[in-house]
């Protein structure tokens, strides 16, 4: 595990560094699991302050290498892992690891006993090797598009 990753919480001056990830995560890394139209339709954030807000309502954290942003997370109030995302540039250095260890410790002093995700075609594998299990496939609609995801959870104690 790299030690130059540090786990903090999510601030709000971290929005604009939050979209960029999710963006460029989606464009550049997502982008072998789906198509160019599926992409360009998940790829957009249409309101930068709603998507504030969503950070700031919630338990969030931001992965930090060298002082700058490099990958994010949160988790809703019913216990759904709800974005993680990490630099393209910055993959398989464990990043997300991390990041969803911080979820699972809040998720745990909160009191849950199961986290869930929806987890693109891209991120499925990873949430598999960290022990969640496929409940079922879903098709989400993004702008006109349909893509494909997967309900997953992982139970505790």
């Amino acid at each position: 595990m790299d030690e130059r990753i540090l786990i903090r919480p999510y601030a709000p001056g971290d929005a604009d560094a939050t979209i960029e990830i999710f963006l460029l995560a989606i464009r550049e890394v997502s982008s072998k699991d789906y198509l160019p139209a599926q992409i360009k339709a998940w790829a957009q954030v249409e309101d930068r302050s709603l998507w504030a807000e969503r950070r700031i309502s919630r338990p969030a954290w931001i992965a930090e290498m060298d002082g700058r942003p490099v990958g994010f997370s949160d988790l809703t109030s019913d216990g759904c892992l709800d974005m993680m995302f990490v630099h393209p540039e910055l993959q398989g250095l464990g990043i997300a690891s991390r990041l969803l260890s911080r979820v699972e410790e809040e998720a745990l002093k909160l009191g849950f006993r199961r986290i869930y995700t929806e987890a693109s075609r891209t991120a499925r594998p990873f949430f598999e090797r960290r022990g969640f299990r496929l409940i079922t496939k879903q098709i989400v609609e993004k702008r006109g598009q349909s893509l494909e995801n997967f309900l997953m959870e992982k139970l505790y104690g």
